[in-house]
């Protein structure tokens, strides 16, 4: 990788490298890749060296001893994110992500589920830095939604979100049933890379229908007086997008554009049928026997990943966003 790198900088800096500027910026974009890849672990290296150096010239029990304890704390937590990222090495790990949530069984339940699971992926990205865009939104008839597409954008926002793929069970208390019975809700979580700039994907127009009709969601009077919201069929595929969030139909076909484009890179980057099965994961039912993740809230708390077996008891740190530990375990255990 090294060589490679140092390959890379000598051309980057040869007369005439800008002639081609599209080849040019391929190079650094590949130059910058391997840059993040390899320079972490040199500057771990070099931490270690220091600290064993540090190490044989302090004395246990003195102050100094106590600043090496914590520099040794630091270097195993950034050896576990160094040991992380290593498995962030797919094809579309570092690209960003398009994630679909769709309300399952259990009518204005399953809604309000999918509501909650929204506001939980929302909290994550925010905690690490992701920029979000909510391109489409189904409501739900009595509360929460049917249907919602969130673009994730950031540093392998795929990567880390890949392994959300799948059914997610809710059980607890329903709050909209005044007998206040325990309720067992569905949601399925749909999670696609976002196409790639230098990916070409040539979407012919006189194969997709473009269809257009009055906003639903939120936005007021204007939204649903006019027919601002899109919905583009591929005919080939059958794929459907539809978006509806902004209030300009030209905003709207844009991002619906986008998220066909990913559909179809998928599709189109797949050398078969089974390789595309690898990528997406088993399509499953939205119902029980077929989820891969359970939010227990009654009557004890838990939320356990049935493919790994990771589990923890508070609930409410998971639904405020903070699932790295489960996004970790699925990356290790590969599942």
């Amino acid at each position: 990788m090294q060589e490679e790198i140092e390959r890379l900088e000598e051309l980057s800096g040869a007369p005439g490298f800008w002639d081609d500027a599209s080849e040019a910026q391929k190079t650094l974009k590949r130059l910058a890749s391997l840059k993040s890849t390899i320079d972490p672990l040199l500057d771990l290296q070099s931490r270690v060296s220091d600290l064993i150096e540090l190490a044989q010239m302090v004395d246990d029990g003195s102050s100094e001893a106590d600043e090496l304890r914590h520099e040794l704390t630091s270097i195993e937590h950034a050896h576990e994110l160094l040991e992380l990222q290593t498995l962030l090495s797919g094809k579309h790990d570092s690209a960003n992500a398009i994630m679909e949530i769709n309300a399952g069984a259990g009518g204005t339940e399953a809604c309000d589920w999918a509501d909650m699971l929204l506001r939980m992926y929302l909290r994550w990205a925010e905690r690490g830095g992701y920029k979000t865009e909510i391109l489409n939104t189904v409501d739900g008839d009595v509360a929460g939604v049917k249907n919602v597409t969130v673009l994730f954008e950031g540093p392998n926002a795929y990567g880390y979100l890949k392994n959300e793929r799948g059914v997610h069970r809710l059980v607890r208390i329903s709050p909209f049933d005044s007998n206040k019975r325990r309720h067992t809700s569905f949601a399925a979580v749909d999670v696609i890379p976002e196409i790639e700039e230098d990916v070409e994907v040539n979407i012919n127009p006189d194969e997709i229908r473009v269809d257009t009709y009055r906003s639903s969601g939120a936005g007021g009077q204007h939204v649903n007086k006019t027919d601002s919201a899109i919905r583009i069929t591929h005919i080939p595929t059958g794929i459907v997008v539809t978006c509806q969030n902004e209030r300009s139909q030209h905003k709207n076909k844009e991002s619906a554009m986008k998220v066909l484009a990913a559909k179809l890179g998928q599709l189109q980057n797949e050398e078969n049928e089974q390789r595309i099965a690898e990528l997406r994961g088993d399509i499953r039912a939205i119902e029980w026997g077929n989820q891969m993740r359970s939010y227990v809230f009654q009557p004890y708390t838990m939320v356990k990943d049935h493919r790994n077996n990771h589990e923890t008891g508070d609930v409410m740190r998971v639904m405020d966003g903070d699932i790295d530990d489960f996004i970790q375990a699925a990356l290790k255990s590969g599942k």
